[in-house]
């Protein structure tokens, strides 16, 4: 579980969402991915860069991706599928805020999915 220092953070989301909901934004590797690395950082908050790093070197190292080789067009296809695909996602399902200005990502604390996030990150092993 994330650690924060001083005052808990009020970021939440508003509802609970459904356990179908869950196991949907859960269901996709690239965005459990992205949702471990939000959901360590002590604020909730990382760059689109930075998500996209950590995908790159999740999957080199769980998942078997190829090394170096073709390491800038596979960032660049991260990248595109966080920005078009999995970010909207779960902004729409009210879990994140992305400010595409900024280029930003700020998670907001939901204890439905952290409990499952979790579970799936110990299976992970990440």
């Amino acid at each position: 579980m994330r650690e924060t220092e001083g005052e808990p953070t009020a970021l939440s989301a508003e509802r609970t969402p459904s356990l179908d909901l869950v196991f949907d934004l859960l269901s996709n590797r690239r965005r459990r991915y992205a949702l471990y690395v939000l959901y360590e950082q002590p604020d909730g908050v990382a760059t689109v860069e930075e998500l996209t790093d950590d995908i790159v070197s999740f999957e080199r190292q769980y998942s078997g991706a190829e090394s170096e080789t073709g390491i800038d067009d596979r960032k660049q296809r991260i990248r595109t599928e966080l920005q078009h695909v999995h970010l909207p996602k779960l902004e729409d399902a009210g879990m994140l805020e992305h400010d595409q200005r900024s280029e930003t990502v700020r998670y907001w604390t939901q204890p439905s999915l952290e409990e499952w996030l979790e579970h799936a990150q110990h299976k992970e092993q990440l």
